[in-house]
């Protein structure tokens, strides 16, 4: 008897432990429920930080109740902002978040294609590391493109680095030079770090939209600006239809739908 009852005690332990451990579903996809249909999204397993953390708040219900508080039709929508949840007709949101940031996890075949889950985050200014939001996040709609737009795509993303790259180096050098600086010693580190930019460092940093990409970009559409800087780490997989119906809802001057576009729930599946 004795016997018996401690096998008993173990598997009741064991199925005990085994249903708290699943009460935390950890797949691979969800389903974000909206007010204007369904969504449903695989998470990828190599961005495992935003994933474990999407996962995360949706087991806690988390997104219940929140807004898609910015909306641009031909861009992205975009919730995650616990302030949203009842807040006031035309207040301006955007900033709430859960008092985190999650390392970027940028992976070059995960590109900005429509119906592509990405993180948001603040402004290169503030977060050079370009940190994502603990909870805020955005899904592509963007646009198809032409060849020729992605070469202008391809222009101004090279523009803007070789730029930045630059006044980095530049900025680095004069502090060097302390109390050396004058208008000579300016002229001279000025051609350095040209050169240096021109035929070393900017060949490295260049930016090409490969090949694969750009196939995606004219035929699938999507925002190819934003590789690179955003971390994208999922993929709709049904309800392209209702990305559109939110997109297309008429908005105030912070991009906020008029007509609140809620998240009923996230459900792990």
């Amino acid at each position: 008897m004795p016997k018996i009852f401690s096998k008993g005690i173990i598997l009741l332990s064991l199925l005990t432990a085994f249903s708290a451990g699943c009460s935390k579903k950890e797949g691979n996809k969800v389903l974000i429920k909206t007010s204007e249909g369904d969504i449903l999204i695989e998470l990828f397993s190599d961005t495992p930080k935003h994933k474990a953390n999407f996962l995360k708040l949706a087991n806690d219900g988390y997104y219940e109740d929140i807004l898609f508080h910015r909306v641009i039709q031909g861009f992205m929508i975009q919730a995650g902002d616990p302030d949203s949840r009842k807040a006031e007709e035309g207040k301006m949101l955007g900033e709430g978040d859960p008092g985190y940031t999650i390392d970027a996890e940028f992976r070059p075949n995960h590109i900005h294609q429509k119906g592509a889950l990405a993180a948001a985050r603040t402004s290169d200014e503030e977060n050079p590391e370009k940190k994502s939001s603990g909870s805020q996040f955005y899904i592509v709609q963007g646009k198809k493109f032409t060849e020729e737009e992605l070469d202008k795509v391809e222009i101004k993303a090279n523009t803007t680095r070789k730029t930045n790259l630059y006044s980095a180096i530049l900025q680095e050098k004069l502090n060097l030079l302390g109390d050396k600086y004058n208008q000579n010693n300016f002229q001279k580190v000025m051609q350095q770090v040209k050169d240096s930019v021109d035929n070393v460092l900017m060949p490295q940093e260049k930016c090409i939209i490969p090949k694969n990409n750009r196939k995606i970009y004219k035929e699938v559409g999507g925002v190819p600006h934003l590789d690179g800087n955003y971390t994208v780490f999922g993929q709709v997989l049904e309800g392209f239809d209702v990305i559109d119906k939110i997109a297309a809802k008429e908005t105030d001057s912070n991009d906020r739908p008029k007509k609140d576009v809620k998240i009923i729930t996230i459900k792990v599946l």
